[in-house]
């Protein structure tokens, strides 16, 4: 039986957007048509089957557009649909909140990353 009390929107855009790749993938893919490769290059740390799976998410939320071009090597393209194109300025918010946050809050916080990772906010 279907549960009959619909679901918090919040919910579930979080559950496409939470994580550490989602958000950063659509901040790299704001600036245009990107290969695998090049989004691999923006971020060196995510292995090869998470971007995978990570794309591929975010390509059944309608949020990023995979184009296919035939021949050899087949190359592949990603770029934000319109509907992530309307995320970007969110996603801007984000990083523009952080970056005006208490700098002991904000050093708490990376010095108690396993990850680490720096990304700098840059407007485009």
């Amino acid at each position: 039986m279907k549960d009959l009390v619909s679901r918090c929107p919040i919910e579930e855009v979080m559950q496409v957007l939470s994580g550490r790749w989602p958000t950063l993938l659509i901040y790299y893919l704001q600036e245009g048509t990107k290969r695998f490769s090049d989004l691999r290059r923006d971020n060196p740390t995510i292995s090869h089957k998470m971007l995978t799976l990570e794309l591929r998410k975010l390509e059944e939320a309608g949020i990023v557009r995979r184009t296919e071009f035939g021949g050899y090597p087949l190359r592949v393209e990603y770029d934000l649909t319109p509907a992530g194109e309307r995320l970007v300025p969110l996603i801007d918010a984000l990083g523009d909140w952080w970056e005006n946050t208490d700098e002991n809050k904000a050093s708490d916080v990376n010095e108690g990353s396993e990850a680490g990772g720096t990304h700098s906010v840059q407007h485009l």
